[in-house]
Protein backbone atom coordinates (compact mmCIF):
# COMPACT_ATOMS: atom_id res chain seq x y z
CA UNK A 1 0.00 0.00 0.00
CA UNK A 2 2.73 2.80 1.30
CA UNK A 3 3.98 1.49 -2.22
CA UNK A 4 1.34 2.32 -4.48
CA UNK A 5 1.18 5.59 -2.46
CA UNK A 6 4.72 6.47 -3.31
CA UNK A 7 3.92 5.99 -6.98
CA UNK A 8 0.93 8.15 -7.31
CA UNK A 9 2.61 10.84 -5.47
CA UNK A 10 5.09 10.88 -7.79
CA UNK A 11 2.88 10.70 -10.85
CA UNK A 12 1.31 13.60 -9.71
CA UNK A 13 4.41 15.61 -8.88
CA UNK A 14 5.88 14.88 -12.38
CA UNK A 15 2.21 16.03 -13.68
CA UNK A 16 2.50 19.07 -11.53
CA UNK A 17 6.03 19.69 -13.36
CA UNK A 18 5.70 19.23 -16.46
CA UNK A 19 2.14 21.18 -16.37
CA UNK A 20 4.24 24.08 -14.78
CA UNK A 21 7.42 23.97 -17.34
CA UNK A 22 5.26 23.91 -20.32
CA UNK A 23 3.88 27.31 -18.92
CA UNK A 24 7.05 28.80 -18.69
CA UNK A 25 8.54 27.62 -22.02
CA UNK A 26 8.30 30.31 -24.73
CA UNK A 27 5.69 29.94 -26.69
CA UNK A 28 5.14 29.60 -30.62
CA UNK A 29 2.08 30.97 -32.12
CA UNK A 30 1.65 29.09 -35.22
CA UNK A 31 1.88 31.90 -38.26
CA UNK A 32 -0.26 32.48 -41.10
CA UNK A 33 0.00 30.01 -43.87
CA UNK A 34 1.46 27.42 -41.32
CA UNK A 35 -0.22 23.91 -41.07
CA UNK A 36 -2.81 24.38 -37.83
CA UNK A 37 -1.53 22.08 -35.21
CA UNK A 38 -3.23 18.87 -34.75
CA UNK A 39 -5.00 17.66 -31.69
CA UNK A 40 -7.46 14.65 -30.29
CA UNK A 41 -9.51 15.38 -27.22
CA UNK A 42 -12.53 14.75 -25.75
CA UNK A 43 -15.45 17.17 -26.01
CA UNK A 44 -19.15 17.32 -25.84
CA UNK A 45 -19.82 15.92 -29.06
CA UNK A 46 -17.28 12.82 -28.79
CA UNK A 47 -14.06 12.60 -29.61
CA UNK A 48 -12.49 14.44 -31.97
CA UNK A 49 -9.69 15.22 -34.27
CA UNK A 50 -9.06 18.54 -35.35
CA UNK A 51 -8.15 19.40 -37.86
CA UNK A 52 -8.60 15.82 -39.44
CA UNK A 53 -12.14 15.55 -38.32
CA UNK A 54 -13.84 18.56 -39.96
CA UNK A 55 -12.25 17.33 -43.26
CA UNK A 56 -12.72 20.65 -46.24
CA UNK A 57 -14.66 22.65 -44.32
CA UNK A 58 -13.19 26.29 -42.95
CA UNK A 59 -12.60 25.44 -39.02
CA UNK A 60 -12.90 28.44 -36.49
CA UNK A 61 -11.17 27.57 -33.10
CA UNK A 62 -12.46 29.73 -30.57
CA UNK A 63 -10.98 29.39 -27.57
CA UNK A 64 -12.04 30.98 -23.54
CA UNK A 65 -10.36 31.14 -20.43
CA UNK A 66 -12.93 29.43 -18.06
CA UNK A 67 -16.31 28.12 -17.57
CA UNK A 68 -19.31 29.54 -15.63
CA UNK A 69 -17.18 33.31 -15.95
CA UNK A 70 -19.75 36.16 -17.97
CA UNK A 71 -17.79 37.12 -20.45
CA UNK A 72 -17.35 33.47 -21.87
CA UNK A 73 -21.18 32.72 -21.19
CA UNK A 74 -21.71 35.85 -23.55
CA UNK A 75 -19.23 34.87 -26.06
CA UNK A 76 -20.50 31.20 -26.25
CA UNK A 77 -24.59 32.22 -26.55
CA UNK A 78 -23.66 34.52 -29.46
CA UNK A 79 -21.81 31.75 -31.68
CA UNK A 80 -24.52 29.67 -30.81
CA UNK A 81 -27.31 32.59 -31.73
CA UNK A 82 -25.12 32.54 -34.96
CA UNK A 83 -23.88 29.10 -35.38
CA UNK A 84 -26.53 28.63 -38.55
CA UNK A 85 -24.77 31.68 -40.41
CA UNK A 86 -21.12 30.07 -39.91
CA UNK A 87 -22.65 26.01 -41.06
CA UNK A 88 -24.06 27.90 -44.24
CA UNK A 89 -20.52 29.31 -45.09
CA UNK A 90 -18.84 25.91 -44.83
CA UNK A 91 -17.33 26.80 -41.26
CA UNK A 92 -17.27 24.64 -38.28
CA UNK A 93 -17.07 26.14 -34.90
CA UNK A 94 -14.53 24.58 -32.43
CA UNK A 95 -14.53 25.54 -28.76
CA UNK A 96 -11.32 24.91 -26.63
CA UNK A 97 -10.87 25.43 -22.68
CA UNK A 98 -9.04 24.06 -19.86
CA UNK A 99 -11.86 22.92 -18.23
CA UNK A 100 -12.72 19.57 -17.53
CA UNK A 101 -15.73 17.89 -19.14
CA UNK A 102 -18.26 17.72 -16.15
CA UNK A 103 -17.75 21.20 -16.06
CA UNK A 104 -18.30 21.69 -20.07
CA UNK A 105 -21.51 19.34 -19.54
CA UNK A 106 -23.08 20.98 -16.85
CA UNK A 107 -21.81 24.54 -18.02
CA UNK A 108 -23.97 23.60 -21.76
CA UNK A 109 -26.91 22.37 -20.46
CA UNK A 110 -26.89 25.61 -18.31
CA UNK A 111 -26.36 28.07 -20.83
CA UNK A 112 -28.85 26.35 -22.96
CA UNK A 113 -32.01 27.38 -20.67
CA UNK A 114 -31.01 31.16 -20.79
CA UNK A 115 -33.28 33.28 -22.38
CA UNK A 116 -30.57 35.78 -23.31
CA UNK A 117 -30.97 39.56 -24.42
CA UNK A 118 -34.66 38.27 -24.87
CA UNK A 119 -34.02 36.02 -27.74
CA UNK A 120 -35.17 31.93 -27.11
CA UNK A 121 -33.09 29.26 -25.97
CA UNK A 122 -30.64 28.38 -27.85
CA UNK A 123 -28.61 24.59 -28.56
CA UNK A 124 -25.32 24.55 -28.61
CA UNK A 125 -24.17 22.17 -31.48
CA UNK A 126 -20.47 23.06 -31.74
CA UNK A 127 -18.51 21.08 -29.67
CA UNK A 128 -16.74 22.56 -25.95
CA UNK A 129 -13.01 20.23 -25.85
CA UNK A 130 -11.46 19.58 -22.88
CA UNK A 131 -7.83 21.00 -22.70
CA UNK A 132 -7.42 20.25 -18.67
CA UNK A 133 -3.66 19.59 -20.02
CA UNK A 134 -3.15 22.86 -21.16
CA UNK A 135 -1.58 20.99 -24.07
CA UNK A 136 -3.81 22.51 -27.21
CA UNK A 137 -3.46 25.98 -25.74
CA UNK A 138 -0.19 25.95 -25.56
CA UNK A 139 0.43 24.18 -29.08
CA UNK A 140 -1.31 27.59 -30.19
CA UNK A 141 0.41 29.81 -28.28
CA UNK A 142 -2.47 30.38 -26.48
CA UNK A 143 -1.87 30.20 -22.67
CA UNK A 144 -2.05 33.30 -20.51
CA UNK A 145 1.09 33.98 -19.29
CA UNK A 146 -0.36 36.14 -16.27
CA UNK A 147 -2.05 33.01 -15.05
CA UNK A 148 -0.99 30.81 -12.45
CA UNK A 149 -3.87 27.98 -13.18
CA UNK A 150 -3.12 27.22 -16.87
CA UNK A 151 -5.86 30.04 -18.35
CA UNK A 152 -5.89 29.99 -22.12
CA UNK A 153 -6.68 33.89 -23.47
CA UNK A 154 -9.10 34.35 -25.87
CA UNK A 155 -8.01 33.11 -29.52
CA UNK A 156 -9.75 33.05 -32.49
CA UNK A 157 -8.11 31.25 -35.23
CA UNK A 158 -9.29 30.66 -38.68
CA UNK A 159 -8.24 27.65 -40.85
CA UNK A 160 -9.00 27.13 -44.85
CA UNK A 161 -10.09 23.93 -45.95
CA UNK A 162 -5.97 22.75 -46.71
CA UNK A 163 -5.86 23.11 -42.24
CA UNK A 164 -3.80 26.47 -43.47
CA UNK A 165 -3.98 28.97 -40.55
CA UNK A 166 -5.36 32.10 -42.63
CA UNK A 167 -5.93 34.47 -39.77
CA UNK A 168 -5.80 34.61 -35.65
CA UNK A 169 -6.62 37.25 -33.39
CA UNK A 170 -6.86 37.37 -29.49
CA UNK A 171 -8.59 39.70 -26.85
CA UNK A 172 -7.94 40.46 -23.62
CA UNK A 173 -10.07 38.49 -20.49
CA UNK A 174 -11.69 41.75 -19.90
CA UNK A 175 -13.40 42.09 -23.47
CA UNK A 176 -15.52 40.04 -25.08
CA UNK A 177 -14.93 39.15 -29.09
CA UNK A 178 -17.21 40.07 -31.70
CA UNK A 179 -19.18 37.64 -33.73
CA UNK A 180 -19.88 39.97 -36.80
CA UNK A 181 -16.35 40.34 -36.97
CA UNK A 182 -15.18 37.29 -36.86
CA UNK A 183 -18.13 35.99 -39.81
CA UNK A 184 -16.82 39.28 -41.89
CA UNK A 185 -13.32 37.80 -41.60
CA UNK A 186 -14.33 34.76 -42.56
CA UNK A 187 -16.22 35.86 -45.58
CA UNK A 188 -12.97 37.84 -46.70
CA UNK A 189 -11.26 35.01 -45.88
CA UNK A 190 -13.31 33.28 -48.86
CA UNK A 191 -13.30 35.55 -51.25
CA UNK A 192 -9.54 35.87 -51.19
CA UNK A 193 -9.67 31.63 -51.56
CA UNK A 194 -12.05 31.56 -54.21
CA UNK A 195 -10.18 34.60 -55.97
CA UNK A 196 -6.16 34.56 -55.28
CA UNK A 197 -5.81 37.38 -57.67
CA UNK A 198 -7.53 40.02 -54.94
CA UNK A 199 -7.38 41.43 -52.03
CA UNK A 200 -9.43 42.61 -49.49
CA UNK A 201 -9.90 46.26 -48.53
CA UNK A 202 -10.25 47.51 -45.53
CA UNK A 203 -13.99 47.88 -43.92
CA UNK A 204 -14.77 45.47 -46.51
CA UNK A 205 -18.48 43.95 -46.43
CA UNK A 206 -19.54 41.31 -49.04
CA UNK A 207 -21.12 42.67 -52.13
CA UNK A 208 -18.49 45.32 -52.12
CA UNK A 209 -15.22 45.89 -54.26
CA UNK A 210 -12.29 44.12 -54.53
CA UNK A 211 -8.97 45.34 -54.86
CA UNK A 212 -6.25 43.14 -57.21
CA UNK A 213 -2.41 44.18 -56.31
CA UNK A 214 -1.47 44.12 -60.15
CA UNK A 215 -2.70 44.76 -63.56
CA UNK A 216 -2.11 41.62 -65.27
CA UNK A 217 -2.30 41.12 -68.88
CA UNK A 218 -6.16 41.10 -68.93
CA UNK A 219 -6.53 43.61 -66.43
CA UNK A 220 -5.16 45.66 -68.88
CA UNK A 221 -7.06 44.51 -71.90
CA UNK A 222 -9.90 45.08 -69.56
CA UNK A 223 -9.34 48.51 -68.58
CA UNK A 224 -9.46 49.48 -72.84
CA UNK A 225 -13.11 48.82 -72.06
CA UNK A 226 -15.79 51.89 -71.92
CA UNK A 227 -17.50 49.07 -69.03
CA UNK A 228 -14.62 48.25 -67.30
CA UNK A 229 -15.16 46.44 -64.74
CA UNK A 230 -11.29 47.47 -62.73
CA UNK A 231 -10.65 50.90 -62.32
CA UNK A 232 -8.25 53.23 -60.53
CA UNK A 233 -8.17 55.14 -57.05
CA UNK A 234 -3.96 56.06 -58.04
CA UNK A 235 -1.43 53.91 -59.27
CA UNK A 236 -1.07 51.26 -56.51
CA UNK A 237 -4.47 51.35 -55.33
CA UNK A 238 -6.87 49.23 -58.18
CA UNK A 239 -10.61 48.04 -57.78
CA UNK A 240 -12.23 45.22 -59.43
CA UNK A 241 -16.13 45.68 -59.19
CA UNK A 242 -18.42 42.92 -57.33
CA UNK A 243 -19.66 40.80 -59.81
Amino acid sequence: MTKSILLIAVSMILSISTALSQKHEIQRIPLIGSTAPSFKSPSTNGLISFPEDFGSSWKILFAHPRDFTPVCSSEILELAYRQDEFSQLGARIVVISVDRMVSHLSWKADLEQINYKGRERVKINFPLVVDSSSAISHSYGMLDSKSNVGNSVRGVFLVNPENEIRAFYFYPNEVGRNTDEILRTLKALQANHANPNTVIPANWQPGEDVMIPFLSAEDKEELKKPDSGIYYINWYMIYKKAN
